[in-house]
């Protein structure tokens, strides 16, 4: 397949270029060795938004596991004697179930979930079936079933566990699946004529990542671990405000025994009538333990946001829905705490002490926090001002980081950046979810931006297609390419990016575009995670300048739709040339290095190139790879660096240096 992609890639560089226009010169001032591009530029943006925790990113496989969704039995189908009960040893969730005998031998008592749309699991895997019981001289049996199956029966395998104490315990038992199989059941029979007490009904694969018990689908991980992000953003944004206070997403709810964390609505399953999920809440278990633990292990900075007290001001008019300024002491006690649980000794605080009886004794090393997220005029401000103040005078080392609204231009912009100025965060928040036009005239977004004041953190952007084109198509990708060029360009300005949202399970999305899609067995990376991928893997150490005319390549009116940023690895020696070519047309280029002095260039260049013949094309869970990076070499040339860029493609060159 990929021999037959460059042989046609050849075939356009031979007979498409002799269309194009005037050679564009682009000089790289080689020794001009610029401001230090951050460990945090690029990276994730997490929020359990289309089933991107449970259900996804989090490998647990029972929905509603505890039974505490609104209507109790929602994931569940009863059968025979169950009785609902609320007494349970959990005193965050109190419900769990009791099965009965039936008083027939041949009627029987149990229940069966029917997983995230459907329970996946693979031939030869082992799946850890767990649950808090209590019952004398009892058991039940435990079956994994395709209900769909046209075989003598549905059970795909099944395991019998006895359950011998009237005080309440944990069991486990680990089944192999015979099949791969996307949508299969769980089912619990009991098979004994007493009572049985089922509480915090689990089952997990034994291959999450790193092997975790209370872990991440592998798949998932790999993904966002493959893209060597800088910086991790979590638990959300939208989550963070809730419709309400109450339903905020509360980080001392996600931490602790998993067992004894409570269930919350998740504001996604009726923002969107029209894509409804009633089923959709926060088991949290997947909280901020988990999350501090994913970004050490994918080598990205953690960064938690945490309520300011404001509910979702898109959901609420009135001032009523919010927190009053002399009402916020709990939710400034939260982000004092939320630093001990992550930085904290082990033995001497209460929030270290309790990072340690998870597992981890050591700090996490927290850096950045976020208070607020999408929050704007002096209704945030007038919040944010105490927290800052607060977390100042306790951890002056900490970054603080503030909103400048939902839009990245306009009144509430305009009036928050001037504020966040003022009380002196280190970092503003901006979001960009724009179509194509917009990220065409954004190339020069941050060139005067002011250097003394706070930088900027773009945690939220994607490029949404117009027309009805409000997918992961090229297009938009290479777009969202082209507009990176000027954060990288800029990055003694910008020193943090993320896309979002990350994720996305396809029979259970809101939004979209999403980074990464996924089923219950499948991961498909869109074009917009290879862009990604391309500048976290190609991220280099220091700005070079790059120029165009005497301009920085941005796409201005007189460089034919090119965008383009170069940066110096003093790592590898090497310097890196982006150039997204968003126009029809192909486009000649000359690139010179201006100022190598001690250095020459290696004859090869190494080239990744993103393409697609059709801009609109995707790439799907049955066609995965349609779009992907393609690696080749070229010649540097006696005269410099030459060479001819299809329309509507981004490519990516390295160039080493040696000694002279």
């Amino acid at each position: 397949m990929k021999k037959t992609f460059w042989i046609s890639l050849a075939a356009l560089f031979s007979t498409s270029f002799a269309y194009a226009g005037d050679v564009n010169n682009i000089v790289l001032k080689a020794n001009k060795i610029g401001a230090e591009i951050k460990p945090t530029m690029y990276g994730h943006f997490f929020e359990d938004i289309n089933f991107g925790a449970d259900g996804g990113l989090y490998a647990e496989l029972v929905k509603n596991r505890s039974f505490e969704f609104p209507q109790n039995f929602m994931g569940w189908n009863v059968f025979g004697n169950v009785k609902l009960m609320d007494d349970g040893p959990f005193e965050r969730n109190p419900h769990y179930v009791r099965l009965g005998n039936s008083g027939h031998s041949q009627k029987h008592t149990g229940l069966e979930n029917e997983g995230f749309f459907g329970i996946g699991l693979k031939e030869n895997a082992k799946y850890r079936f767990s649950v808090w019981a209590r019952g004398n001289g009892q058991s039940i049996r435990v079956e994994l079933i395709d209900n769909d199956s046209m075989a003598e029966t549905q059970v795909l395998v099944s395991s019998n566990l006895d359950i011998n104490s009237s005080e309440w315990t944990k069991y486990e038992l680990e089944m192999v699946s015979p099949v791969t199989i996307d949508k299969a059941h769980l089912r619990i029979f009991l098979t004994s004529d007493g009572n049985v007490d089922l509480e915090h009904i689990s089952l997990f694969p034994v291959d999450t990542w790193k092997g975790h018990k209370n872990g991440l689908r592998k798949d998932l991980v790999q993904a966002l671990a493959d893209t060597k992000p800088g910086v991790f953003r979590f638990p959300g944004g939208c989550i963070v405000e809730g419709t309400d206070l109450d339903t905020r997403y509360s980080w001392k709810n996600s931490v602790g025994p998993v067992e004894n964390r409570p269930c919350n609505e998740n504001r996604w399953h009726y923002t969107f009538p029209h894509r409804f999920f009633p089923d959709y809440f926060q088991s949290y278990g997947m909280g901020f333990y988990e999350m501090f633990l994913l970004s050490e292990e994918i080598g990205a900075e953690p960064l938690p946001v945490l309520s300011c007290g404001l509910a979702c001001q898109f959901q609420n008019d009135g001032e009523e829905a919010h927190a009053k300024l002399d009402e916020l002491d709990p939710f400034i006690q939260d982000a004092l705490d939320l630093i001990e649980f992550a930085n904290g000794d082990a033995t001497t605080t209460k929030w270290g002490k309790l990072r340690a009886e998870m597992g981890h004794p050591e700090p996490f090393d927290l850096k950045f926090i976020a208070i607020g997220n999408e929050q704007w005029g002096d209704l945030y401000t007038k919040r944010l001002e105490p927290f800052v103040k607060a977390i100042r005078k306790v951890y002056p080392d900490i970054q603080i980081i503030g909103s400048s609204g939902p839009n990245s231009e306009g009144k509430d912009f305009e009036y928050l950046w001037p504020e966040m100025k003022r009380i002196k965060v280190d970092l503003v928040d901006e979001h960009f979810y724009r179509p194509e036009k917009w990220f065409l005239a954004e190339g020069n977004r941050y060139d005067n931006y002011d250097r003394k004041g706070p930088k900027v953190f773009a945690g939220e952007y994607a490029c949404h297609g117009a027309n009805g084109k409000k997918w992961n198509h090229f297009h938009a990708s290479l777009l969202e390419a082209a507009f990176m060029t000027g954060l990288e360009r800029n990055a003694d300005v910008v020193h943090m990016a993320t896309y979002a949202p990350l994720l996305a399970h396809v029979e259970g999305w809101q939004w979209r575009p999403d980074l990464i899609w996924f089923d219950n067995l499948r991961v498909v990376r869109s074009c917009s995670y290879y862009v990604q991928q391309l500048y976290g893997n190609n991220k280099g150490t220091n700005v070079v300048p790059l120029l165009m005319n005497d301009k920085p390549v941005a796409g201005n009116s007189d460089q034919n739709g090119l965008f383009a940023s170069a940066v110096w690895d003093s790592n590898t020696e090497e310097y890196i040339v982006k150039i997204a070519n968003t126009s029809s047309q192909p486009q000649s280029v000359k690139l010179d290095f201006e100022g190598l002095k001690k250095k020459k260039l290696a004859s090869r260049v190494e080239v990744i190139t993103l393409h697609s013949d059709d801009i609109y094309q995707d790439n799907t869970l049955d066609k995965p790879s349609q779009i992907v990076p393609q690696n080749s070499s070229l010649n540097m040339g006696d005269k410099g660096f030459e060479t001819d860029i299809p329309a509507y493609t981004f490519t990516v060159y390295k160039f080493k240096c040696e000694k002279k």
